[in-house]
């Protein structure tokens, strides 16, 4: 099924207190683009679940600072000083959580369970006592899977059936995010006829997305600033 869809059409697919991840490491694999239709279309009351808040005036971050958002789930923010400012000053939510506890209760809300149990963070300031059971005389902490109503990711190459390729850093969040939201919306510079992709080298199967916007094909395959040259696509 020809997937393609127009910026505006797929963002308007996204209500008003919508749980959204973000896919990206950094720069690499962030959704530039989807992200500022979003801003321009003003939907509010958004939870946003991305590894860190981007710079300010970046990214996420304009969603933040415009008043859209109501909560981050998130492992860092410290490259930000607007977004530390807002949590400080009661603006926004935060959640942390560590790195790799964050990754595993997306990638377990993708393979349909419920949560599992880390040892990780037990005796710190961000656990729950509530949290923690005892099983074969240890103590740990139960994690909740962590599911979304929608994902935003860059891809560096896609076909318009949905089957994406990813580079670089983006591999770290956007394969486990686009299992583990119930509506995956996909920006790409490079979109190819089905059947050209070596199956191989496709990281995301057509049947987790929803949604592929062409970007113009002087987008950034890497999932930088879009409009940014690159001759490196392979």
């Amino acid at each position: 099924m020809n997937k393609l869809q127009s910026l505006e059409n797929a963002i308007a697919t996204i209500p008003d207190g919508a749980i959204i991840m973000v896919g990206g490491f950094g720069c690499p694999g962030t959704p530039f683009t989807l992200i500022d239709e979003l801003v321009n279309q003003g939907q509010s009351r958004l939870t946003l679940i991305k590894n860190d808040a981007n710079e300010s005036g970046l990214g996420i971050s304009k969603l933040i600072e415009n008043g859209q958002v109501k909560k981050l789930i998130t492992t860092h923010i410290g490259l930000n000083k607007s977004v530390v400012a807002m949590m400080n000053d009661g603006v926004i939510e935060v959640s942390f959580h560590p790195q790799g506890i964050l990754a595993e209760k997306i990638r377990t809300a993708g393979a349909g369970s419920y949560g599992f149990l880390s040892d990780i963070g037990v005796d710190s300031e961000i656990t729950d006592p509530r949290q923690l059971i005892t099983w074969q005389g240890n103590t740990y902490k139960l994690e909740e899977a962590l599911p979304a109503q929608f994902a935003l990711l860059h891809a560096a190459t896609a076909d318009y059936f949905g089957n994406l390729v990813y580079r670089a850093s983006a591999m770290n969040f956007n394969p486990l995010m686009a299992m583990a939201a119930d509506q995956v919306i996909v920006e790409s510079p490079r979109i190819q006829e089905p059947g050209s992709l070596a199956p191989a080298s496709v990281h995301t199967p057509s049947a987790f997305v929803s949604s592929v916007v062409p970007l113009d094909q002087l987008g950034d395959a890497y999932g930088l600033m879009p409009g940014r040259v690159t001759d490196e696509v392979s």
